[in-house]
């Protein structure tokens, strides 16, 4: 008797199972990352309905959406795998039908099936499945650091290289880009959805725990912590790095963008920013020093005028200060004024640099002898004393002093025209041009 149930019961199925079956994926929410096909079945499925839940029938047809990428399981085992869109025709199923490839081959087939499921009790022994991964970008995932995280800041600008912490709040938003390794390592055999709250909690964990390496490699790059929202694209390039052996390799998904909301310091941390950056800054110029000094001082004076034990007193221990710190406001400014004054010390000889050739009008030359016309450079003029007031350093035919004229010179002299030597008189006796 049980083996006539049997036998009725596979003849049932395999008769069911013929029928082509038409798979599709209706919708793909947000939070639906995975989801099994399901069979169409129309309206009413009067004749198609009886045919068993997890079995392929050879010559189905599986449409893809946009967004979607398609994987059949047979056995357990990924047989097929589709990403583009339409409609697909699976020919290489292991369950035959009459509608489909040769007749007498289907029918063979089919029979084999018959006999095969008998000896199963009337059930099939196949296990055939159609999922769909969602691939389109998964967004308005949340995150944000409980306790502060580590963040190094660097200014090559004064030399300033400090860890801080900072807590740092946005969204990001990820893609599968590989679903065979998500349905290995993650999701598997789902009965009918997989969604996107059965991982979240794992993601945002790593997430965080990549944030601290991610900051390093942003931090390297020269970006400040405050300036994080202007470069999630960087941020994001550093996350894929960190958690590309995770995301990428085992659970085949990856950020897209990562949006920062907000990143902050402590107080603690921005206060002592701004004084090693003021400080290092006054280092190296007297006038930022001197500015900060006065400051101090001015705010020392109000505080020693509410000094409870009397004004004399706060005024003598901010003296007492100064003196132990070695502050001295006077030679700040001075060095001030001397930083202040040195280029424009400078910029007189760097004008001054080369000689103007008498003859040609040459300017620029630096060697002894003029770059056109070869004319010797002029002897610079010897300073002079003037014998009626005593002004010295005088360079002139008269003294700036007085106004008396330069004593007559006797012994030769070089003509500065041509080079003219061992002259004695008045008068150049290679050129003929008058003693200078």
């Amino acid at each position: 008797m049980g083996l006539i149930l049997a036998a009725g019961a596979s003849l049932s199925s395999v008769l069911g199972d013929q029928w082509k079956d038409y798979f599709y994926c209706s919708e793909m929410p947000t939070d639906v990352l995975v989801r099994k096909g399901e069979h169409h079945t129309g309206k009413s499925g009067l004749l198609n309905k009886g045919g068993s839940e997890n079995v392929i029938t050879n010559g189905s047809t599986i449409v893809v959406n946009e967004g979607q990428c398609m994987i059949i399981v047979d056995q357990g085992a990924i047989v097929d795998i589709c990403a583009e869109p339409g409609a697909y025709t699976y020919d290489t199923s292991s369950e035959p039908s009459i509608f489909s490839g040769s007749l007498g081959n289907s029918i063979k087939e089919s029979f084999k099936q018959f006999a095969a499921r008998v000896s199963y009790g009337g059930v099939t022994a196949k296990d055939q499945r159609v999922y769909y991964f969602n691939t389109k970008n998964i967004i308005g995932n949340k995150y944000g650091t409980a306790s502060p995280v580590p963040f190094r800041v660097v200014d090559k600008n004064i030399g300033l290289d400090l860890d801080i912490s900072v807590r740092c709040f946005g969204e990001y938003t990820y893609k599968m880009t590989d679903p065979i390794l998500f349905y290995k390592n993650i999701c598997g055999n789902v009965n009918r959805d997989y969604t996107r709250d059965q991982i979240d909690d794992q993601l945002r964990s790593e997430l965080l725990t990549a944030l601290q390496p991610a900051f390093a490699r942003i931090s390297d790059q020269g970006i400040r912590y405050s300036s994080l929202p202007g470069h999630t694209k960087e941020l994001s390039e550093a996350l894929n790095t960190e958690l590309s052996s995770t995301w990428g390799k085992v659970y085949g998904i990856e950020i897209v963008t990562c949006g920062v909301s907000s990143v902050k310091a402590s107080e603690e941390d921005e206060q002592a920013i701004k004084n090693l950056q003021l400080g290092l800054a006054a280092g190296g110029n007297a006038a930022i020093a001197a500015g900060m000094t006065v400051q101090a001082n001015a705010q020392a004076m109000k505080d020693a005028a509410k000094n409870p034990n009397g004004t004399m007193m706060g005024f003598a221990g901010m003296g007492m200060a100064q003196q132990a710190g070695g502050v001295n406001v006077g030679q700040l400014m001075q060095q001030a004024a001397a930083q202040q004054a040195a280029p424009q010390m400078q910029a007189p000889s760097a004008a001054a640099a080369g000689w103007t050739c008498p003859s040609c009008g040459q300017a620029g030359n630096n060697g002894k002898f003029c770059s056109n016309c070869g004319t010797a450079k002029p002897a610079e003029p010897e300073e002079w004393t003037c014998p009626a007031c005593g002004q010295t350093g005088n360079k002139g035919k008269f003294c700036p002093g007085c106004g008396a004229a330069k004593p007559a010179e006797s012994g030769p002299w070089t003509c500065p025209s041509c080079g003219q030597a061992d002259n004695t008189g008045k008068f150049c006796s290679g050129c003929g041009k008058p003693r200078a």
